[in-house]
């Protein structure tokens, strides 16, 4: 039996990461930038070059699916399988990828003339990967791992269960989704024509890492009306815009901010802040784990505003809370079946699990509350977002075959769910 294809991974990852998807969150387009609709055409033709069926790109929400059809006798579920397409928000033009064989450790230089260097007392991770083919910037944009590393996997998964055939699977559904940067891409996902109860999406994390919990995530606009006037002539008459938003964020709990948080910790980020006498402006985003504990910081922030506007005859400050996403935990909980099948194909190729508490949102928290509970899997990259960022060809294939293993697992198990907990 053929090992998983690490060289047609590799080819098709640096000519995807050359092309640029950065997603824009001030445009209204559909998918957010001519970039991904070119990435998607692209992919679409890939899945068709390799021989699986139903591709479609759909350009009235951006993403492109297809099915790998079952070879099984079993009445066996589909498997669902998502990437996102876009890149971050930072350079994109002109992504140059450097391919490194045999990486030996050391310090990378990864742009002489502008003397960027990618060290190892920096990002010691790069240890990890020492003899594998360390794929990097040229250091002037961003490489696109998150998600181009996915998308590459992904197809080396359906390569090599096309050019494998005796190996059993049930259907497999896979996506690639544009604007997962900016918390578009998934609202328009087709949920309901997917075909599948569960899904796996490929983005940021290590091999063995597994993501089945994310944060709750509000976000806070609040303006602050005040009033102007000559200082000279202020006593009894101002209003201080300005010093009625000082008096909210100091009124915010002090140890629950980023900074100060890690694991399942949860916090209340002051995002942005700017303000004259006349009229000030907060943005704020909530995020926490604990389903109570969001709400809770919730109605605080509603109760500080509440109290300053009991002050004036007229209320002066004006707050509103907008959901982002929910914890995909409490859905996933239900069905412990959709993690433990991860963690038994990790297993079996040996893998050590490595669960992780989600400090963000992905594409599986609008999927799941779809009705399609997603919990997160890996890329293998590491240094997202940035001219740091790098991956090798030997994680991508591990991604690859441990996508195998899960469809593998998934057919020992069909009809047999493990329901303990989590």
């Amino acid at each position: 039996m053929s090992e998983i294809n690490q060289d047609y991974i590799e080819k098709l990852f640096v000519n995807y990461a050359k092309i640029n998807t950065r997603s824009n969150d001030r445009s209204q387009t559909v998918p957010t930038t001519p970039g991904q609709v070119e990435l998607a055409k692209q992919v679409a033709a890939d899945l068709k070059q390799l021989g699986v069926d139903e591709v479609k790109f759909d350009e009235s929400n951006g993403y492109v699916t297809a099915t790998l059809p079952s070879n099984s006798d079993k009445p066996i579920t589909a498997l669902g399988f998502i990437a996102h397409l876009d890149t971050a928000d930072f350079s994109a033009d002109y992504v140059k990828p450097q391919i490194h064989p045999d990486y030996d450790g050391q310090d990378i230089v990864l742009n002489e003339a502008k003397h960027i260097v990618l060290k190892v007392s920096e990002f010691p991770n790069l240890k990890k990967f020492v003899g594998q083919c360390l794929i990097t910037t040229d250091g002037t944009t961003l490489l696109g791992a998150d998600d181009k590393a996915g998308v590459a996997a992904l197809f080396g998964t359906l390569a090599y269960l096309l050019q494998n055939p005796t190996i059993e699977h049930g259907p497999i559904r896979v996506a690639f989704g544009p604007d997962e940067e900016i918390g578009r891409g998934a609202k328009r996902f087709d949920a309901k024509n997917f075909g599948t109860n569960f899904a796996y999406t490929l983005d940021n994390g290590q091999p063995g890492q597994l993501e089945y919990e994310t944060f709750n995530a509000s976000e806070a606009s609040i303006e602050v009306e005040g009033t102007a006037v000559h200082p000279g002539d202020a006593y009894g008459l101002m209003v201080n815009a300005v010093t009625i938003a000082n008096e909210i964020v100091s009124s915010l709990p002090k140890d629950e901010v980023p900074e100060k948080s890690r694991n399942h910790d949860g916090f209340i980020l002051v995002n942005h802040f700017c303000g004259t006498v006349a009229h000030a402006s907060l943005n704020l985003i909530i995020r926490d784990f604990d389903t109570p504990r969001f709400h809770q910081k919730e109605t605080l922030l509603k109760a500080i505003v509440n109290k300053i506007n009991e002050r004036f005859k007229e209320p002066r400050v004006t707050l509103k809370l907008t959901e982002q996403y929910q914890n995909i935990g409490d859905e996933i909980r239900k069905n412990p079946y959709i993690v433990n099948l991860a963690l038994d194909a990790y297993r079996s190729i040996g893998l050590k699990p490595d669960i992780q508490p989600f400090r963000g949102g992905t594409d599986g928290n609008a999927i799941t509350a779809k009705g399609i509970p997603t919990p997160n899997l890996f890329n293998g990259g590491d240094n997202f977002h940035g001219p740091y960022e790098f991956v090798t060809t030997e994680a991508m294939a591990l991604t690859a075959k441990t996508i195998v293993a899960i469809a593998q697992e998934h057919v020992r198990q069909f009809g047999h769910h493990n329901k303990q907990k989590l």
